[in-house]
């Protein structure tokens, strides 16, 4: 599924008990992150029985359904049988343990703004969990999410009374009213929209990254003429010979990918108190889909593609966001992102970092400008064409000199493209 995905949600299954699959058929939907996507059938059978129902989770590695195969039952069993260890529940266990699934976590509510699973959540609430005591359990997944084995865990230590009451938890007691949401006062017509899925976890994502880094933005305007002048000479001839559009995008994540390779410091993660210095160099690009949602494709190993390559990857990503057919495993991974903000017209903008990466930049409307040119003969002032870069950056791990040169760098290069450059 991905770097980084440890668990998705089953969303629909295409196929019933005692339907007939072929190879690489679509059995069921399922939901990571961002990304809805089908997964195929390794091989043609029956589907036997499902072991993951709709709208529940399944970890990576577990098994979510038993396929019927024709000719290979008896040498799978065979083969199976002696190494088998795990003892099958009985059927009241199995229902005991599915009943969580089946709970709404929205009656668990919390004050802070970590992330829990779906899971977790009913597990909370069936077990009787506040929102305090959630709060107060030490997780030990990624980045310090809580894992169903942590509240597990944590359950069976609140029942032999080794875990103590949280000092928000006796809060609560005191005042009920201080953890009172304040409403949001309607009037006649106003019209109320539920978040969907993906709104939901984009909100989170914000949230959590502006608690999480302290945000410094840098500016800086490039003159991006010479670019602008060399598309517009070359962008017939560009798609007849790579049969590829070429936009100003391509261009704008070479120029990010050099400037990386001088600024390594840039393509980086936090975890915890140490620094990860990322060997490849993948820029996510964020997409606006039909939907009025964002999403951030990733195009792995930028540094090594030519022009050309690079246009035909962010052609290719872009379309299939739109069209929601992007791969989890193609959303993840990203190093370092690039917005482009220019294309609703804007100039500057002050972007969020997408978690666990450092920097972000964003790319503003391509203006023309008078502007004071130096000659041998002189300063003469002409109609150029200038850019803003809006560099977004993590202070506890960028400081401003690393930030500033950074985002200089890629103005230069900008600036320094070669109108010769061969199509």
């Amino acid at each position: 599924m991905g770097e980084g995905v440890m668990e998705a949600t089953v969303i629909n299954w295409l196929k019933a008990p005692g339907d007939t699959i072929e190879e690489d058929e679509a059995v069921v939907e399922i939901a990571t992150d961002k990304v809805d996507s089908e997964v195929p059938s390794p091989v043609a059978g029956k589907l036997k029985e499902i072991l993951v129902q709709t709208d529940s989770i399944a970890k990576i590695g577990e098994p979510i359904a038993i396929l019927e195969v024709e000719g290979a039952v008896n040498q799978a069993e065979e083969v199976a049988t002696p190494a088998r260890t795990v003892e099958t529940p009985e059927p009241e266990v199995v229902r005991e343990l599915e009943k969580p699934l089946k709970e709404s976590p929205a009656a668990v509510s919390t004050d802070s703004d970590r992330f829990y699973s779906p899971l977790v959540k009913s597990i909370a609430k069936a077990e009787g969990i506040s929102g305090a005591e959630l709060d107060s359990i030490s997780g030990s997944g990624m980045e310090g999410r809580v894992t169903k084995e942590d509240i597990l865990k944590f359950v069976e230590d609140k029942k032999s009374g080794k875990v103590a009451q949280p000092a928000a938890v006796q809060a609560e007691t005191k005042t009920e009213t201080s953890k009172a949401v304040v409403p949001v006062s309607t009037s006649d017509g106003d019209e109320i929209i539920e978040m969907d899925r993906m709104r939901k976890i984009i909100a989170q994502n914000m949230v959590d990254s502006k608690r999480i880094a302290p945000h410094v933005t840098s500016f800086i305007e490039a003159d991006v003429t010479n670019i602008v002048l060399w598309r517009n000479k070359h962008k017939h001839e560009f798609q007849k010979k790579n049969g590829e559009k070429i936009t100003f995008m391509p261009i704008f994540i070479q120029a990010i990918a050099k400037a990386i390779k001088d600024f390594p410091m840039i393509n980086i993660s936090v975890s915890g108190d140490q620094i990860i210095k990322k060997k490849n160099i993948n820029i996510g690009m964020a997409a606006a889909l039909p939907t009025g949602n964002l999403i951030v494709p990733v195009i792995k190993n930028a540094d090594q593609y030519s022009l050309s390559g690079l246009a035909a990857q962010v052609n290719d990503l872009a379309q299939r966001a739109r069209e929601n057919k992007l791969k989890p495993a193609e959303i993840q991974g990203g190093t370092y992102t690039i917005t482009n903000i220019g294309s609703f017209g804007n100039t500057l903008g002050t972007p969020i970092i997408p978690q666990p990466q450092v920097a972000i930049m964003a790319v503003g409307a391509i203006i023309k400008k008078p502007a004071v040119i130096e000659t041998p003969q002189g300063d003469v002032i002409a109609i150029r064409h200038k850019m803003y870069l809006s560099h977004a950056y993590d202070h506890r791990v960028v400081d401003g000199a690393l930030g500033g040169m950074f985002v200089q760098r890629v103005a230069q290069y900008l600036e320094s493209f070669d109108l010769n450059t061969p199509v």
